[in-house]
């Protein structure tokens, strides 16, 4: 199956006085729009700055001491004080609640249940016994001596309802039928008749009168009137796109002409007196002053950890020197003979074999 793409739209026609109301609109919304985008533009960039180096910063701080002051506070209480406490109030209630309450329910209302449950079958079986052998034997006669009552009250209601219905035929239906016929049926035809012809008299008098002087005010002046100020509405509209648009971008080249002076004047010159004058500087005080000083700390601090190290040695072999001399030797732990082999010999757990059943 061959698509094919459907044809362009035509081009939309556009008057003179269209025309002629698009210049001057765009000239004037371009000079009045130009100084509020670079406003705009000037305010989006200092509030970016102020987001990255201000606010985020405050931001993280706010939040950082929000979690000391709020939430660590209540993870600890959670944790090493409600929980404990929620365990053992949880085992206190268990002691002093449950396990009374499981043995009450296992040896006193159990039981109990039974025992009621006995009492209610057997009062049930009594029950049951009297209406099968007293109730039923009287709910019988009982009904059937209302049947018969019941006959005799319908043929009495039957008969009295004959009469009244013939009684209301003849004397209502039958002449309000009559009256409808002859009477109210040929007036409201009459007046239904003069109605309409009323309605329709007041009909064209309004439709002259109201209708055509609103409709042709409508056609003729204020249709033109709204067209023209839609045509002004809508050419503001885009002539407010277009403008800020344009605004746009003359905002964005004086923004980098800024940005290019500002680097050329300030950015340059610093950058320059840090690579050719600082950075050399920076280097032969790290070369002939940092490091020597920092080499000659580190060969103190070796010889000062030596000399400690030497020094708790000596004061450890003097303390034990002292030691000897007051309580003397210390006892030698005695060997105790186990009987038991040494070396390769030994007993073995992993084997059937001992050093002493073996050939």
């Amino acid at each position: 199956m061959d698509l094919q793409k459907p044809p362009p739209p035509p081009p939309r026609t556009e008057g003179c006085l269209v025309v002629a109301v698009r210049l001057p609109v765009r000239i004037v919304v371009l000079v009045l729009v130009v100084p509020v985008r670079m406003v705009w533009d000037a305010l989006v960039v200092t509030g970016r700055f102020l987001r990255d180096t201000v606010l985020r910063p405050v931001g993280r701080a706010l939040l950082w001491i929000g979690r000391a002051v709020f939430v660590w506070p209540f993870v600890g209480l959670w944790r090493y004080v409600l929980v404990p406490l929620g365990k053992a109030l949880a085992w206190l209630g268990n002691v002093l609640v449950v396990v009374p309450a499981v043995w009450c329910y296992r040896y006193l209302l159990t039981p109990l249940g039974h025992a009621l449950a006995w009492l209610a079958r057997a009062v049930g079986a009594g029950l049951a016994w009297v209406y099968a052998r007293v109730l039923t034997p009287v709910g019988h006669a009982l009904l059937r001596l209302l049947k018969g009552i019941g006959a005799v009250l319908a043929a009495v209601g039957i008969g009295v309802y004959t009469a009244v219905a013939w009684l209301v035929r003849y004397l209502v239906v039958v002449p309000a039928r009559w009256l409808y016929t002859w009477i109210l049926a040929p007036v409201g035809r009459a007046v239904a008749w003069c109605v309409r012809g009323i309605g329709l008299a007041l009909y064209w008098t309004a439709r002259v009168l109201f209708v055509l002087p609103v409709l042709a005010l409508w056609r003729w002046v204020l249709a033109p009137v709204v067209r023209f100020l839609a045509l002004l509405a809508r050419e503001v509209g885009e002539a407010l796109g277009h403008a800020w648009r344009v605004a746009g971008r003359i905002s964005l080249a004086v923004g980098r002409a800024l940005g290019t002076l500002f680097r050329w004047i300030f950015v340059e010159p610093v950058r320059w007196v840090y690579r050719t004058v600082l950075t050399p500087v920076g280097h032969v005080v790290r070369d002939a002053v940092v490091r020597p000083v920092a080499t000659g700390m580190r060969a103190v601090g070796r010889a000062t950890r030596e000399a400690l190290a030497s020094a708790r040695a000596t004061v450890r072999q003097t303390r034990a020197d002292v030691r000897r001399m007051l309580f003397g030797e210390p006892r030698q732990p005695v060997p105790v003979d186990r009987r038991e082999p040494t070396g390769r010999d030994t007993r073995t757990l992993g084997r059937s074999t001992t050093a002493l059943t073996k050939d």
